[in-house]
């Protein structure tokens, strides 16, 4: 999740369970340890490799092994010192232990991808139900912060807290069901193109939880569709693309390329721009443009050639999209429009 959904997220945890003469103390607290497991991306900055700094954050700081131990430092530091922590140790000692393990247990919620089992060699976990940033349920929190930092030791403040917990984990609960809703009828959709048992993942578009994305792989590509739980009914419609295949199997025992397809899956689309191929991670953005794009190999005599992974920018028109997106939520595209349609605003991407 974003920063300062982080900040609400700890803050309301260690306010409510917080002695009341503590709450203001405990906000700030809570933020500032549901917010330490992200410091990951600061000793990543000394990285030119821009694989490796995706790969490597969500990592270590957000493993479910470690947390509860620097958790538990903390908590015993703070109790020699005295002061809070000594006055009501045995609150102190959960604040600090949720306030930590909530960060990447929310963070596994988007499709980014977290490594909770770090240092076990497995995938990223990745339930993708939010999206990064999800302003309905920030608010969940948000404004419970608000009322407990202004009512202080008062009974309203709890009150607040707690609903507006109980509100954020109804709302966590609500996009699985979601998500749920949205796979049982990609289900149907691609077994009826034989692509039952095809890799694929579903994520919410952007700021809701209403529109959603899925993705499918194919033997030459993808295959991408869009649901929106509001208006759309009967079979769900899917776009074939294509992805060079035969290039990325080519690359795939590059160090970088390696990586990337551990931590996204297997969910990457090739294609040449130049001589150069690139790799997109497909579960961030949507056909033509991805947030994170590489350039991993470059082609010279007839072959692959492996070269330090690039980071690409790509044009990104925001208010167009989002206009799209927004309209699409409500409004089921024509049966005939071939492409999804929160994009057919969109322009088209620039090579670079």
């Amino acid at each position: 999740m974003d920063s300062i959904t982080h900040l609400f997220v700890g803050g309301a945890i260690a306010a409510a369970l917080a002695p009341a003469s503590q709450r203001r103390a405990a906000l700030l607290a809570g933020a500032a340890l549901n917010s330490l497991p992200d410091l990951d991306v600061l000793p990543l900055l000394l990285s030119d490799d821009p694989v490796i700094r995706m790969v490597w954050h969500r990592g270590a700081t957000h493993s479910l092994f470690l947390l509860p131990l620097v958790g538990w430092a903390l908590w015993a530091w703070f109790r020699r010192r005295g002061g809070r922590v000594a006055q009501a140790p045995t609150r102190w000692f959960w604040i600090f232990q949720c306030a930590l393990l909530s960060h990447p247990l929310l963070d596994a919620f988007t499709v980014y991808g977290t490594q909770l089992l770090w240092p076990l060699p497995l995938p990223p976990m990745m339930w993708s139900s939010l999206f990064i940033i999800d302003p309905l349920f920030s608010l969940c929190l948000a404004v419970p912060c608000v009322v407990a930092w202004i009512a202080r030791e008062r009974l309203l403040a709890q009150r607040a807290l707690i609903a507006g917990l109980a509100l954020a984990l109804a709302y966590l609960g609500l996009s699985q069901l979601a998500k749920h809703r949205v796979e049982r009828e990609a289900g149907r959709a691609l077994a009826q193109r034989g692509l039952q048992d095809a890799p694929r993942f579903s994520v919410p578009m952007p700021f809701n939880i209403l529109l959603w994305r899925v993705v499918a792989m194919t033997p030459d590509g993808f295959v991408e569709g869009e649901r929106s739980l509001v208006a759309d009914h009967g079979p769900m419609r899917f776009v074939a693309y294509h992805s060079d295949a035969a290039a990325l199997a080519a690359v795939r025992r590059y160090a970088a390329v390696g990586r990337l397809l551990w931590f996204n899956h297997g969910f990457v689309k090739a294609q040449r721009s130049g001589a150069v191929l690139v790799l997109s991670d497909l579960r961030m953005g949507a056909e033509p443009d991805y947030s994170f794009r590489f350039a991993v190999a470059a082609r010279e005599g007839g072959s692959w050639k492996e070269i330090p992974p690039q980071q690409l920018r790509w044009p990104w028109e925001a208010r167009r999209r989002l206009d799209a997106m927004w309209r699409r939520i409500w409004k089921a595209p024509p049966t005939s429009q071939s492409r999804p349609a929160a994009r057919v605003e969109a322009g088209r991407a620039v090579e670079p």
